[in-house]
């Protein structure tokens, strides 16, 4: 409880409560866990009904044996809009955004996409220590960022670069996080990756998987206390679903009626271990109802699916007081990070299947092509630019302030010793290089 109650500081916005197309969210209801808000009455107690009595759970009385099979109920459906050719199925589903809003939810994702090749291949050249890429998971990013206020605090897990790059997160700043340079509002003491941007309402990323979980639901009951009009959303893979940290901000969230959105970016696998080797239920959108919160599965790679539900869920959770559990649907098509090689545990055919036939990019693509709203020479030239616009934020015109010292309050506090000292006696300690080491030599 301590844990989820150290909550963060809350703005509060000024801004009305916007409609979304009304979705069909799985209530936890529908299968006796039926809530009572926003007060929970007293039990009445009967000696004339031979009903349960006990606090613990709404059922009724039956007299013979069963156990419940783990299959009982078919699989949560996934609802979609658009079609992989961009079409969209159900015109009443149609969150008709203006050309304006789409081409920006497709320039993020594509400029993501760009940064990520950039970056991935500055680690692969020794200039960073470290990435990890978007590839394949953009939709989840873009279309769940565009459907909150600005104001929404998130947290997120790694790889939510997106949903920065949505709120006109500065290329600069990406940059110069991943270079660990004197431009790094972290000073150089984060990993790569490790983004966080107080003015725009994204708490700075922590390795240790899942924590950020019960951190988002203390953040989300201070906002709901303060009546802030405002939600939390919190990031995580299927993989981080299974740390105890998830299961415990789930009930947390629920028992507090906290205005959260748990966002779960379910790609298929947690580094190298498939779904089919992390739980034997139907993934996590079926948890929720076990907890008492409304959940849904959406099509991950359909970005006006997500942009929706994560709209409806918004709105509910700020009129209502309560959380709201969204399982997307993706694949990670690049390696886990540049310590992993994917190769390894699945196949070359699999990871094209997704990246030709079921890319998020590649659908909205269609769809903006279908309305008139882009073409061949547009997209040559914005490929071209955004190429451009990534190189002149790695290598700008003057490199001089990259080679400037860390000023004094950047620099380590509590230590009397210098880290400039600590490096010299390192390299007297070490003083040839690893790749002056002969190859075939004992190390």
């Amino acid at each position: 409880m301590a844990v989820a109650i150290a909550a963060a500081r809350v703005w509060r916005p000024n801004r009305g409560l916007s409609q979304a197309a009304l979705l069909l969210l799985w209530r936890p209801g529908a299968r006796g866990l039926a809530r009572s808000h926003p007060h929970r009455q007293q039990q009445q107690f009967s000696s004339l009904d031979d009903k349960p009595q006990f606090p613990g759970a709404s059922a009724e009385f039956i007299d013979k044996l069963e156990f419940i099979q783990p299959n009982v109920i078919s699989g949560i459906p996934i609802y979609r809009v658009m079609d992989r050719q961009g079409q969209i199925i159900n015109p009443s589903e149609d969150p008709h955004l203006p050309k304006e809003k789409v081409l920006k939810l497709y320039k993020s994702m594509t400029l993501l996409n760009t940064m990520d090749r950039i970056l991935y291949e500055s680690q692969r050249q020794g200039r960073i220590s470290f990435y990890m890429t978007n590839y394949g998971e953009e939709g989840t990013h873009v279309g769940s960022a565009a459907a909150l206020d600005n104001t929404d605090l998130v947290f997120g897990q790694y790889r939510e670069a997106g949903v920065l790059m949505y709120r006109d997160y500065p290329l600069e700043l990406f940059m110069a996080q991943c270079y660990g340079n004197i431009s790094d509002l972290g000073k150089g003491r984060q990993m790569p990756v490790h983004y966080g941007c107080k003015e725009r309402h994204f708490v700075t990323i922590s390795s240790p998987l899942a924590t950020q979980i019960p951190q988002a639901v203390g953040a989300a009951y201070a906002a709901k206390r303060a009546n802030a009009n405002r939600v939390v959303i919190c990031y995580f893979g299927e993989g981080a679903a299974s740390e105890g940290d998830a299961h415990a901000g789930f009930n947390f969230a629920a028992t507090l009626e906290c205005p959260i959105i748990f966002f779960c970016r379910n790609n298929g696998y947690a580094i190298s271990t498939p779904t089919s080797e992390q739980y034997r239920g139907d993934g996590i959108a079926a948890r929720g109802p076990g907890y008492g919160i409304m959940s849904i599965r959406v099509d991950g790679n359909d970005v006006f699916a997500v942009y929706n539900a994560t709209k409806e869920a918004r709105r509910r959770a700020v009129a209502e007081n309560q959380p709201f559990l969204i399982e997307a649907m993706t694949y990670r098509i690049g390696h886990h990070s540049t310590s992993d090689d994917s190769s390894a545990y699945r196949s070359v055919d699999e990871v094209n299947y997704w990246d030709k036939q079921d890319h998020p990019i590649s659908r909205l693509r269609h769809y903006l092509l279908s309305q008139g709203w882009w073409d061949e020479e547009q997209e040559k030239a914005w490929r071209k630019q955004s190429r451009k616009k990534m190189c002149i934020r790695r290598c700008p015109p003057s490199s001089a302030s990259s080679r400037s010292p860390w000023p004094a309050t950047c620099r380590p506090t509590g230590s009397t010793t210098h880290w400039s000292t600590l490096i010299s006696e390192a390299c007297s300690a070490h003083p040839h290089p690893p790749s002056a080491t002969p190859r075939g030599s004992p190390l």
